[in-house]
């Protein structure tokens, strides 16, 4: 009788949400069914699915009022928005994406594989010597 397990509850999307701001999150009002968390230039959207919060892409930082997300050159990383704007990735934005990725899904009670644990995973990886090679014949650097 004293011995029962207490069932587990069950957080809605919105008490996930109402949580983040404790956290030092800030939660904007959604814009096209996704609710955008930021926090110290770093954002991403959230969307609920099933009551259940799913991201809808990768955390990147505040571009011009887009997401900028990582992405690995082979010889550098950058941040890329959707328009198509790009900017170097330093150290302290690897560092603060790291953070806030990492806080965030701890807050949201999401999985956290060790591969993304280790550092910030890029979205995209575009390596110089790959570009166009599944259009016949790549193009030099030097052809350009």
């Amino acid at each position: 009788m004293f011995f029962r397990r207490e069932r587990p509850k069950t957080t809605t999307f919105q008490e996930k949400l109402s949580a983040l701001p404790a956290a030092g999150f800030a939660v904007a009002a959604p814009a096209g069914g996704a609710s955008r968390v930021t926090r110290e230039g770093c954002a991403v959207d959230l969307k609920e699915v099933d009551g259940a919060v799913r991201v809808d892409d990768r955390a990147g930082i505040l571009f011009g009022g887009e997401i900028a997300v990582l992405v690995d050159g082979g010889y550098q990383k950058f941040f890329r928005t959707p328009g198509g704007k790009k900017k170097p990735a330093l150290a302290a934005d690897l560092k603060a994406l790291h953070a806030f990725e990492e806080d965030l899904k701890q807050r949201l009670g999401l999985e956290s594989l060790y591969n993304e644990s280790l550092g910030t995973v890029s979205t995209m990886y575009q390596y110089d010597r790959v570009k166009d090679r599944d259009q016949g014949v790549a193009k030099r650097v030097w052809e350009q």
